[in-house]
């Protein structure tokens, strides 16, 4: 059943059409490119980080609204912040000892709204 189903996916008759071929490698980014595209999307592999988001899209937020938000320790929320902001997904500004965090930039928010937006597709 599941060698009929990979036939599925092959050509029937093996030809490779050069001029596609040769037109899309000249289109493809360089692989190092791809690599830091596939890097950025791991980070939205993850739930918590993906909430975290999620919140900032709705209001700038210190560390300790997010940890009572999402009932997660403070360290918890930190560390996953870090990773946002390390992915430049996130930004931050200080008010006295108080830091709050906000969505980098409108591509974050595209992203969010993309990726919704194909999920609840029919």
């Amino acid at each position: 059943m599941e060698q009929e189903r990979d036939q599925d996916l092959c050509c029937a008759v093996t030809q490779v059409h050069t001029d596609a071929v040769e037109h899309v490698r000249a289109q493809l980014p360089r692989d190092e490119t791809l690599y830091d595209l596939a890097e950025l999307f791991k980070i939205f592999g993850d739930s918590t980080r993906v909430k975290i988001l999620y919140a900032l899209l709705e209001s700038e937020l210190c560390v300790c609204d997010i940890a009572k938000l999402m009932d997660v320790s403070q360290s918890a929320v930190s560390h996953q912040l870090r990773v946002l902001k390390a992915s430049k997904l996130v930004k931050f500004r200080r008010e006295g000892k108080t830091i709050y965090y906000s969505l980098a930039d409108d591509h974050v928010v595209s992203i969010l709204n993309q990726g919704m937006e194909h999920i609840e597709e029919e």
